[in-house]
């Protein structure tokens, strides 16, 4: 009896037990799915107020000095260079230079033939001749009547001035007979081909017997062409957005794919002082100096020009500039507001951006600015942030490619 008593209790226990277990697993499941829930929604409001009022990092806007460098391709070509062609229709009758010959100011070349010049010579000749012989007869004429007439009454006036200006005329007939002799002899000039400046022959079209001439059997081609090697004209074209600067005297530095390693240093000589039409830049040639012959012409080079520093303009870090399909904008920041503020960029060097607008000194404009923070919309400030992002007083300089992108140094003024 007493068994039966204390196994009931027993059981009493252990249902009251597993009942409490129970009840505490359901307690449980009940106050943990509601704590994640809070966290998720604070979460979620954190987030929508980061969304309405994001943190920047604000820099004041400061003019600077921005210098940097484009690098453009460019062509080495020679300083003088000339096409030599045939004056007259002629055979060549001799040559005296081949390609890669140095030749120097007036050395003959070549030299043509051209039998009816001499026939054309002769014939000039006789024409002078006849023509004195006939001034010679009228001049007698004039002078007989012109003695005559000194007597009153003996020779009319009419007959006078008739002999005097046949006599005149026989005269002029004279010296254009020896003009068109000239141009005879002229012509046997042009038989000697000889060289205009001292230079080196690159191009031979000609053989011993080759009919010559202005529409000869040759073509179009000339007989020679003459390149001054000695000096070279680098020729590259600066985009527009860089001409601002640029001034005779200013030294560039190039390189060409043939010589590796080595750079090369000549001064700006000539500005076109307009802008190509077709390519919108400007056209400028430096003068290099070839004296040891390494230089090539038509070599393509990759020339550094550099830029001039200027500190009429805003500096910001490129990320402070917003471009869109519609504008160009900076965002400044005034009394925790922003406002959207048009510009134009200008010269870049590195990371930094000239930036033309509606901007002055000590304007507070946000440094990574982008179009989701929206015009007239509240920001907080990260001050830590601001203090060490200042880019007032300094100067950025760096190499700049062609594109607009390079690396580049900042340092305080």
């Amino acid at each position: 009896m007493s068994l039966c008593i204390i196994m009931k209790t027993l059981k009493n226990k252990s249902l009251i037990i597993l009942a409490c277990l129970v009840a505490g697993a359901g307690l449980f499941s009940s106050c943990g799915p509601n704590k994640k829930e809070k966290e998720e929604q604070q979460q979620t409001v954190e987030a929508e107020n980061a969304l309405d009022t994001p943190t920047v990092v604000l820099i004041p806007a400061a003019k600077g000095k921005l210098s940097s460098s484009i690098t453009v391709p460019g062509e080495l070509q020679p300083f003088l260079q000339v096409d030599l062609y045939a004056k007259i229709n002629s055979y060549v009758k001799t040559l005296l230079v081949d390609i890669g010959s140095q030749v120097h100011k007036g050395q003959l070349l070549a030299t043509l033939e051209a039998p009816e010049i001499n026939s054309q010579l002769e014939q000039a000749k006789s024409v002078i001749q006849q023509n004195k012989a006939v001034l010679f007869a009228s001049k007698a004429t004039y002078d007989r009547l012109y003695s005559t007439s000194k007597t009153p009454g003996t020779v009319s006036l009419n007959d006078l001035e008739q002999a005097q200006a046949k006599m005149r005329s026989d005269s002029a007939n004279v010296e254009a007979a020896k003009s068109a002799y000239k141009v005879i002899t002229a012509n046997l000039d042009y038989l000697q081909i000889r060289a205009p400046f001292d230079g080196v022959i690159t191009v031979r079209n000609i053989n011993l017997g080759t009919y010559v001439g202005p529409a000869g059997g040759s073509g179009n081609l000339p007989l020679f062409v003459i390149e001054d090697h000695k000096r070279l004209r680098l020729v590259i074209s600066v985009p527009e957005n860089y001409t601002g600067g640029l001034h005779d005297g200013s030294e560039v530095t190039f390189n060409v794919k043939a010589l590796q390693g080595e750079k090369f240093t000549a001064p700006v000589k000539r500005l076109a002082g307009a802008l190509d039409q077709k390519l919108r830049s400007e056209r400028l040639e430096v003068d290099v100096y070839n004296k040891d012959g390494r230089l090539l012409p038509n070599m393509y080079a990759d020339v550094n020009v550099p830029l001039p520093a200027r500190d009429s303009a805003f500096i910001v870090p490129k990320t402070a500039v917003v471009t869109s399909t519609e504008r160009v904008f900076v965002i400044r920041v005034a009394d925790n507001r922003t406002q959207w503020v048009d510009v134009q960029k200008g010269m870049e060097a590195g990371d930094n951006v000239e930036i033309h607008g509606n901007i002055k000194t000590g304007d507070q404009i946000i440094k990574a600015a982008s179009e989701e923070i929206r015009n007239g919309s509240p920001v907080k400030v990260n001050a830590n942030a601001a203090k060490s992002s200042t880019s007032e007083g300094k100067e950025v300089s760096g190499p700049d490619k062609a594109n607009g992108k390079a690396d580049s140094s900042a340092k305080k003024k």
